[in-house]
């Protein structure tokens, strides 16, 4: 695997190549992120995984300084599956051009996690539309956990005309059912246990609202969910992933989406 740590390098490599697939992330890799690469590893391109905090994003000074990282460990899993190659770029590194396409935001960053964090998908979209520029990968590879995100980096692409197709991952588990994701490293095990049973409960109440035996009625989800050990919950909705809003009418295609914090760590999921 050769180690990149600035954009000049990278791109006299892997420009050369006409097929890059590319798994961004923050670190703190999972079973989430890894299944990411498995899925790349299918379309016989060489894989490029960045590793960059980005600070645009985050909404709060202390949960990016608390954000999990362990860059050595996270070398060590890439290295094992075998990447071409591991991007780390410094602030400056990305910051310090102008990207040719301006960041297209969709409207639907105003619903859902938009609602509560402000300019985190603004921040979201300006990194990956440098890391795209930088790398022009064939595919990027993203996980559906992050519905609202990767709906968002989609619209960017089709509507900029970039040449990358989003590749939609599926959510990975824990065997307690928490979506994988950094964040959990930050939760002991009574925690995890909150966690899993917010899984179960919305997994069970989903069933039974497709079915008709009851209804999504967001007062009592959260009352409920609070019984649990939930400390605070920003949203909890039931969202068409087709049409990207509420529509009673059409169950086969609805999820419920929920961003909730056990002490001070926030958690979404999709379900």
């Amino acid at each position: 695997m050769k180690i990149f740590k600035n954009k000049l390098s990278l791109r006299k490599e892997v420009n050369k190549d006409k097929c890059i697939s590319f798994v961004p992330t923050m670190g703190g890799l999972h079973n989430g992120h890894l299944s990411l690469i498995k899925k790349a590893k299918l379309y016989k391109c060489k894989i490029l995984v960045s590793i960059f905090v980005n600070p645009k994003q985050f909404n709060k000074k202390d949960d990016f300084e608390k954000y999990p990282r362990n860059l050595k460990n996270d070398i060590k899993k890439l290295k094992k599956l075998k990447v071409s190659y591991l991007y780390l770029p410094s602030y400056e590194d990305i910051f310090d051009f102008k990207p040719k396409n301006k960041i297209f935001i969709d409207n639907f960053s105003k619903e859902l996690c938009g609602k509560f964090r402000k300019g985190h998908f603004k921040g979201v979209l300006n990194v990956i539309n440098r890391f795209l520029e930088i790398i022009k990968p064939k595919f990027i590879y993203l996980g559906i956990k992050d519905f609202q995100q990767l709906t968002l980096i989609n619209f960017h692409i089709l509507k900029r005309k970039i040449n990358t197709k989003v590749i939609k991952c599926k959510t990975v588990r824990d065997m307690n059912g928490v979506a994988c994701s950094s964040r959990n490293f930050n939760l002991n095990k009574k925690q995890l246990r909150i966690a899993s049973k917010v899984y179960q409960y919305l997994s069970t109440l989903k069933k039974k609202v497709k079915k008709g035996t009851n209804i999504f009625n967001v007062k009592s989800i959260k009352k409920d969910l609070i019984s649990l050990g939930v400390d605070k919950i920003d949203y909890v909705e039931n969202i068409n992933i087709n049409k990207l809003r509420k529509i009673n009418n059409d169950l086969d295609n609805i999820n419920f989406f929920i961003a909730y914090y056990i002490k001070n760590i926030r958690l979404i999921d999709n379900i």
